[in-house]
């Protein structure tokens, strides 16, 4: 075998893991870019070290180690990402105003492909989408940094005790013991309301709930849009720190601050394990639609309860393989790979 052979072979075995490291790394970091950076530095490493892998574990258990410790670099520095409803109380529409807080305040959306991987196993593939919702993972971002990993590899990868204590350099008993601790975190953090019930795939209740958000929102029509929403229904727009509650408030919002966003396109995406849409707004100096937001959609009871727009579209477009722009005849546009 030649060396060039025999380097195209160890790049495709790494590459095998890449989805599903880069959810685990996503979990850990609670940002996009962050885990894609992560995962990059434990190819790398792997690389260059491979020379020193024994075979004692599996490859992959070797590269969960590095992007473990990867991540427990990255997270050194104690930073804990969040949402607008973890820093500040909710405004009332007649106080509201826009106020930007840096990137690395937020937890960051990410489209299912890149961290989800296909498992044939049904009830593995629904554990794996639950465990990137935003309130799952907003929960996360609450645990010390081993404690995280130690939730994630046990409840979400189901590993076993001793695997989780070889990778991290610990006894069974600690690892027994942080879960405790990180559940118990997670249980006193869980607010009612919060699980998103979206079936996968979406049952036909959940699809024509959906095509009529669309309807109301693409016509701007509160009073349907109102009837979408549940009564204490959450929006948010990273990266301002402003969050609203209850369609009042919303619809209130979206008329008069939002009101440059009547007319726009949505175009569907998929994004931590929930529905969502690229949205596209009126470019009234050019014609066409421009991106403004990624939106998130959490859904329970068969309404909107979480309305979450990522606003920041040059770095959000991109990621989901989005074009930056839709032209005025364009009604639709599929979604980049």
């Amino acid at each position: 075998m030649t060396n060039g052979t025999a380097t195209t072979d160890l790049d495709a075995t790494l590459e095998q893991y890449r989805v599903e490291l880069t959810g685990y790394c996503y979990r850990m970091l609670g940002s996009s870019f962050e885990a894609e950076d992560a995962v990059q530095d434990t190819m790398i490493r792997a690389w260059r070290s491979l020379d020193k892998f024994e075979g004692r574990s599996s490859l992959r258990s070797w590269l969960y180690r590095i992007a473990t410790n990867v991540c427990l670099d990255m997270l050194s520095a104690g930073n804990k990402r969040a949402r607008p409803m973890d820093l500040t109380e909710p405004t009332p529409l007649a106080r509201a105003a826009l106020s930007p807080r840096p990137d690395h305040t937020w937890l960051e959306p990410m489209p299912d492909d890149r961290v989800l991987p296909k498992p044939a196993d049904p009830a593995e593939a629904a554990v794996a989408k639950e465990s990137v919702r935003l309130a799952f993972m907003a929960a996360l971002q609450q645990l010390p940094a081993k404690q995280r990993a130690v939730l994630i590899l046990r409840e979400v990868l189901a590993w076993k005790a001793s695997e989780v204590a070889e990778l991290l350099g610990t006894s069974v008993a600690s690892v027994n013991s942080a879960l405790q601790r990180a559940r118990a975190t997670l249980a006193e953090r869980r607010q009612p309301g919060e699980d998103a019930a979206v079936s996968d795939p979406l049952d036909e209740d959940q699809k024509k709930l959906l095509d009529r958000y669309v309807a109301a929102f693409e016509g701007y029509d509160m009073s349907a849009l109102t009837e979408l929403l549940h009564e204490d229904a959450i929006m948010t727009m990273p990266p301002f720190d402003l969050w609203l509650t209850g369609a009042d408030d919303i619809t209130g919002f979206i008329t008069t601050l939002g009101a440059p966003c009547a007319g726009s396109r949505l175009v569907p995406v998929r994004v931590n394990g929930l529905p969502g849409f690229a949205q596209y707004k009126p470019d009234p100096e050019n014609g066409g639609f421009v991106p403004w937001a990624v939106q998130a959609l959490e859904i329970s009871g068969g309404r909107i309860t979480g309305f979450h727009c990522f606003l920041d579209t040059q770095r959000w477009f991109p990621l989901f393989g989005l074009p930056l722009r839709l032209e005025a005849e364009t009604d639709e546009v599929e979604q980049g790979a």
